[in-house]
This record gives structure tokens, sequence and C-alpha cells, in this order.
């Protein structure tokens, strides 16, 4: 596939080679960008920053809209790519296209709603006989750093509410999974998207993003990835609008009163969806020491049930790690936990990409799989006595993205929301849960700002304040 910016689809040599996690063949092959087609993708955008700028909230709004008919009629394909390229099971892939739909729609309709508000300047000493009022306005050239985990919703949580706020956005998509934005960018065009209104760069992430992120021309970086590269890049940013959204080590607290079969399997879909390779994957399971020795008995044989291979095949549950250098690390950080006194009850074992799911108890706090983020299918289970010392461990981290409880006691679930130090709360449902309209992100190192299209608006647009002075 070509990239695309200045309004035109560009081919370049030398070209990067987009494989299949699970076998290693070849889906495609994408250009590598070099430092001319970044001032050229920054030059276009200026250009169309200004052009968006001139259309109305109902124009984008048709735009977007019109995208996300016809993502919606081309699901099954983009879900296909999807697993193709990420490694994601067909259902996982598909799900990810239709929620991407939902995200684009979202979009569109806040692209209908950006407003100011009217300020009652009378209520100030000098304010009589005044008129205030505030004027939401596009950012400028937005640029979109997005992970190769969901490489087609998390480019629409970026891309889509860039454009409803009537900005330009050039997109950088991860590297291993360029080709889902791709055939985004071509989907915008087709539905009428200003040509100059968008770019696609593919290539190198370290040499692209950060040329991007250093250009005074670019006022919003919106980055989703890992904790240090989000550091890296705001120290080169300067004074931009910066949304970062960071790592995680996600805890699940399991109380003595929970029904610990509705634990297993929250604990089995939000731990081990898309391999583990979830920001707010279940990482950290925290059970109170009365139903600790239960609560293994009843995951354990859900846990060694999933069905792992070839995600492409229908009766796959769980597929590969995006490259085998992330399995490598996620069998190295196992084999170090059970060294230090971990015990492993099921999994453990990688071929290739693919690590078998894996459930570790008696973990310590200190060892890598529960004080770093652990990015792989596994789950470490780790005693508590009581809720104070469940929600010390909770907190524990210099992570803050997103938690979960399981408990009927209104004390305990209240406790657990004022106290826990995390941007998303779930109260009897593990952390790893989304809805694509809710504000999303994390606190502490798990980065700043807010997702979800009507927030993320908000923090691509900037405000005016107008005053009328009527005497």
């Amino acid at each position: 596939m070509q990239m695309y910016f200045a309004g035109r689809w560009v081919d370049r040599s030398p070209q990067a080679k987009v494989t299949n996690p699970f076998d290693g063949s070849v889906i495609d092959t994408v250009p590598q960008a070099a430092a001319a087609d970044v001032e050229g993708a920054l030059a276009s955008a200026v250009v169309g920053a200004a052009e968006m700028r001139r259309t109305t909230g109902y124009q984008r709004y048709e735009i977007l809209h019109r995208a996300s008919e016809l993502m919606r009629a081309r699901v099954d394909e983009l879900g296909r790519l999807i697993s193709q390229e990420e490694g994601k099971t067909l259902a996982e892939g598909r799900t990810e296209a239709l929620r991407a739909t939902e995200t684009m729609e979202l979009s569109a309709e806040e692209a209908k709603r950006i407003s100011g508000e009217v300020l009652p300047l009378d209520g100030a000493s000098a304010g009589a006989g005044k008129l205030g009022f505030t004027l939401r306005v596009p950012c400028g050239v937005v640029v979109a750093i997005t992970p190769f985990n969901f490489p087609l919703n998390l480019v629409c949580h970026k891309v889509g509410p860039a454009l409803a706020a009537g900005n330009a956005v050039i997109c950088k998509p991860a590297t291993d999974t360029p080709l889902s934005a791709l055939k985004l960018t071509a989907i915008l065009l087709e539905a009428g998207l200003p040509p100059t209104g968008i770019a696609c760069l593919t290539g190198s992430g370290a040499e692209i993003g950060a040329a991007l992120a250093r250009d005074s021309r670019v006022r919003k970086i919106s980055f989703t990835g890992s904790r240090d590269v989000g550091e890296k890049l705001c120290q080169l940013a300067g004074l931009k609008r910066v949304t970062m959204e960071l790592g995680s080590n996600s805890p699940l607290i399991v109380m003595p009163d929970a029904d610990l079969e509705k634990v297993a399997r929250a604990t089995v879909a939000t731990g081990y969806g898309n391999a583990g390779q979830v920001c707010i994957s279940t990482q950290r399971v925290i059970v109170i020491d009365r139903v600790y020795d239960q609560f293994l008995d009843v995951l354990r044989p859900q846990v060694a049930a999933l069905r792992t291979g070839n995600q492409l095949d229908p009766q796959t549950q769980m597929g590969p790690m995006i490259r085998a250098a992330d399995a490598e690390r996620v069998e190295q950080w196992l084999h170090e936990a059970v060294q230090k006194g971990a015990r492993l009850l099921t999994g453990g074992k990688r071929t290739g990409a693919l690590v078998e799911p894996t459930l570790v108890a008696d973990v310590s706090p200190q060892m890598r799989i529960s004080c770093d983020e652990l990015f792989g299918p596994a789950v470490a289970v780790t005693r508590a006595a009581d809720i104070d010392e469940a929600i010390r461990l909770a907190n524990d981290t210099n992570y803050g993205l997103s938690a979960g409880i399981f408990t009927q006691d209104i004390d305990w679930a209240l406790r657990f929301a004022r106290e826990v130090e995390s941007g998303n709360l779930h109260i009897n449902w593990g952390p790893g849960w989304r809805a694509d309209l809710m504000p999303y992100g994390g606190l502490k190192e798990s980065g700043m700002g807010k997702e979800g299209p009507k927030y993320a608006i908000a923090e691509m647009t900037e405000t005016k304040t107008v005053v009328i002075h009527c005497n």
C-alpha cells in the first residue's frame, strides 16, 4: 500500500513488510517515509488546517457520518485486516471494526455540538454593560501517533475528533500495523474529506514521530503507547498541547463476598483478550485471604481451557502476540517470577509469538510481572489480608489507568472508588472495559488528558473569549 500526504498517494523505497504475527507471512508492504515526506505532510497540513477551519460543523458531521457508513458496509473486510496484521482473533478483529464505526459516528455527532458559553460579566465589579462569550476554535495541525494493539479504533479515537473539531490531522500509525490506518484514510477521502485534511505517514516511529513532535507548526499531539516514549515526546514537544495515553498494570481486587465464578469469567475476558496486549488488561489480581485458594481453583481451569493458535481460525480464542521478541520478554518475566517463588498454575510455554494463557499465583508485588507493565497473556495473583491492604497494593505503582473490584458491599465499593488512584474504576467487572463515548484516560504516569470523542474534541480545540463593551 502507499502512504498519503499533500493530497496524493505516495510510494517510496525502501519498503517495509507488514507481516502476520502468527506465521510471519507477508500481508503487504508500505513505504518508509523520509524527512522530506514529513516536511511535505506538515506543509500540506497547514493548508489543510485553514481549509478545515472554514468547514461548518454540519459539513464535518456529513463527512464523518458517511465514513462511518462506509466502514460499517466493509466491517468484515476491516475486521479481517485487523486480525491479519495485529494477531487478534477474527471475532476480536470484527468487534474492533464495529467499535471503530461507532467511534467515527460519535465524532460525527459531536461535530454538531461544539459550542462556547455566555459569561456573566455583570457579576464582576467592572462588568456592567459588558457582554461576554467564548468561542471554541480548532487547534490547527494535530498529530496522531497510534499503537499496534487497536490499529483501527485507536486511530479513529484520534483522527475522528481531530476532524470533527475542524483540524487537519497527520496520522503516524504503528510500524507493525499501518494497513488499517491507510484503509481508514482512503475511506475518509471517499467520504468527501478535503484532500489536505489528512495525512498518513508510514515508517520509523522514532524518526517520524520525533520530527513531527518538535515542529512548531504542530499545535496538538495525541499519543498512545509506552510511558517511556510518551515522556520523550513530551520533552520534544515544547509548548504544545498533548494527550498521553500510556502504560498500566491494572489491578483487580476480589473481596470475600464476591461471586467467584463471575470474577473468573471477568478475569479471563479482561486479562487474556488480544493476548493481554491491552493497556487496561487485568494484570494484577489482589485476592483477600479468605477466598484466595478457592478463587484459584475456579479460575485455573477457565484459563487452561482457552484455545490458542492461528488467529484466522474461527475456533481460536487467543492469537499470537505482535512480535516474537515481545513473547520472549513475557516468557522471561514469567520464568523470573517462578525462580523468585511464584507458582505457575497453568500455561507459560512459548512457540514463536504465541504464549500460552498463563496464571501465576503467590506473586510478590516486587516481581516484574506485577510492578511493571507486562502487556502479555498472563495474570499475576497476590494475597491481601483486607480491604486496606488491597487498596494499598493496588496503589503501589507508578501507573493509574484502570482498576476493578468485585464486591456486594457498598462501603467497600465506595472506598475503592474514592481511594484507588486510577482514571477508570470498575465495580463488579475487570479493569479491561471501555465504552467509546466515555472519558478515558489515566492518572500518575499512565498519562494526561482524556479520550472519547466529546472529551478529545475539547482537547483539540482552543478557547477564545469575546467581550462586547456596550457603553
